[in-house]
């Protein structure tokens, strides 16, 4: 049976690599209303407080992010995850002072809600990180219910020891956190076997879903990315069998209100999640495992990957499928990376069967990696720069807010007139910015990539085959995951590449090492 390959044309003839493309990608496919299927997403995470200033103040804030949403609608983002909002000592606002509210270094409820009508007037979804477990000595919980077990909120951590004197400690053993710039934070760890805080975050979280009560969701998240979620908290065998006891009738109730509400786990040993969307009941996971192994450009590790990432995803769950985090160094940063690499990276993030997430920047290729001399959450510095807007690293919409006289500033990555920012590669048919944004249309106009089935086809060593089909609709993603030249034969009739990598004349693909090529009709 002949099968059809879609009508790309010319738009993206975008290169990968070195080749000579003379074609800029066609961007912007416009999106009338919000996706509805789940590969129809793409996900973009946003380190809240380096993204944008809007006022001059050296901190990323909400304004900043409304202002960024024209700029990841082009990209074709259709979904945003923000890390959290809520105040907190720490920069990355991980450990709660108080779950209401917004962290006024980001603005005010009123700039959230601004924010949230912007991002949905434009067909997109936004979504909130949400770390419940812990929260910081600053917290209200914390302060008024040390030494007085009869308070409030007693109930609503975990205190060993005589009148509340001794509180349990946080993740991985932190009573008290150094952290940025100068300070020490405690940590304790919530009691989510009470019944009163589980009804607490019942409300909570509703409360962001829809928050006027009124059953009108257009004000309100679509959805949550649940961090450090586990069935036995910290396997301290104290909060156990928290999936069925907490977060399913959260889920629940949630869902109840709004059945289109998702909920994504980030689950704590990065494997590959199968407990968590079916004893969890979560919608999605992220692809930790397909993650590691793309890093490592090998092709039976990722062959291996995509396996075992479809194995562990009943149908209707999903997977997140990424390169980089807020947890990782920037793929940029890798040893032995090159532009090649980063490209292949992008073809295979964007285009594998599951749900694309880019963590800020990588469309970019900004660099950035944890820096060991620190141990406080400055390490981390590094991996969570300013988004590059400008060519010059200093400009005032810059969110510069770890500038100091230590080595994370010093020493940072975004550097003048590096080639990578917005202003340097916008216009630029070869930059990587322009990959991503050709990549991501051809995501959004072709069923294939956006729902279609997936197989791993037999190939030469160091060679990834992986067919995307949808109906009569086939593609072949071909990557040359070795260090030397290699060559392709497609069965039947030779196809074009739509990246643009030069056939031979006897129609075999011509792939230099590490990159990818797109297989379609001519």
């Amino acid at each position: 049976m002949r099968r059809s390959f879609g009508a790309l044309g010319a738009a993206l003839a975008i290169m990968l690599g070195g080749c000579a493309t003379t074609t800029a990608p066609r961007v912007g496919t416009p999106v009338a209303v919000a996706p509805t299927n789940p590969g129809q997403e793409v996900f973009y995470q946003i380190f809240t407080r380096s993204m944008r200033d809007s006022n001059g103040d050296g901190e990323g804030d909400l304004q900043g992010i409304t202002d960024s949403l024209d700029y990841l609608k082009r990209l074709g983002v259709t979904s945003i995850l923000l890390t959290p909002l809520y105040p907190s000592e720490f920069y990355h606002n991980y450990f709660a002072d108080d779950f209401e509210g917004i962290d006024p270094e980001f603005g005010t409820m009123a700039d959230y809600h601004r924010m949230v009508a912007e991002i949905h007037k434009r067909g997109m979804k936004i979504y909130l990180d949400q770390e419940i477990q812990y929260v910081a000595y600053g917290h209200p919980w914390y302060s008024s219910t040390l030494g007085k077990p009869g308070a409030p909120y007693s109930d609503f951590l975990i205190w060993h020891g005589p009148g509340n004197t001794r509180p349990e400690e946080g993740p991985f053993g932190i009573t008290i956190a150094p952290r940025f710039p100068d300070g020490e934070t405690g940590i304790t760890t919530v009691n989510m076997k009470s019944p009163a805080l589980k009804a607490y975050f019942e409300k909570f979280f509703l409360s962001w879903v829809d928050p006027n009560g009124d059953g009108d969701f257009s004000d309100g998240v679509d959805g949550f990315r649940l961090d450090h979620m586990m069935d036995d908290l910290d396997d301290k065998h104290i909060l156990t069998n928290l999936f069925d006891d907490f977060w399913k009738p959260i889920f629940s109730s949630v869902r109840a209100a709004n059945p289109k509400a998702t909920f994504i786990a980030e689950q704590s040993d990065w494997g590959y999640g199968t407990d968590y969307l079916t004893k969890g009941d979560v919608d999605y996971v992220f692809a930790f495992p397909l993650m590691g192994a793309i890093r490592a450009f090998d092709r039976d590790k990722i062959a291996e990957a995509i396996a075992g990432t479809e194995k562990a995803t009943p149908a209707g769950k999903h997977q997140l499928i990424f390169a980089a985090n807020h947890d990782t160094n920037r793929l940029a940063s890798e040893p032995g990376i090159t532009p090649e690499k980063l490209r292949t990276a992008a073809v295979l993030t964007m285009l594998l069967k599951g749900t694309p997430l880019i963590y800020y920047g990588e469309e970019l290729g900004m660099r950035g990696h944890q820096r060991d001399e620190y141990h406080t959450d400055e390490k981390d510095i590094g991996t969570r720069e300013a988004f590059e807007w400008k060519a010059d690293p200093d400009a005032a919409i810059h969110a510069n807010w770890y500038r100091s006289d230590k080595s994370y500033w010093t020493q940072r990555f975004n550097q003048k007139d590096d080639g990578i920012s917005v202003e340097e590669e916008d216009r630029d048919p070869h930059s990587l910015l322009s990959l991503y944004r050709g990549l991501l249309d051809l995501r959004h106009r072709t069923p294939a990539f956006e729902q279609g089935g997936q197989q791993v086809l037999e190939s030469a060593p160091g060679m990834l085959v992986v067919e995307r089909s949808e109906g009569d609709q086939r593609y072949l993603i071909v990557s040359n995951l070795t260090d030397h030249e290699a060559r392709y034969r497609p069965e039947g009739t030779a196809p074009h590449d739509l990246l643009d990598t030069s056939p031979s004349a006897d129609g075999e693909i011509v792939l230099a090492p590490y990159r990818s090529a797109v297989l379609g009709p001519r």
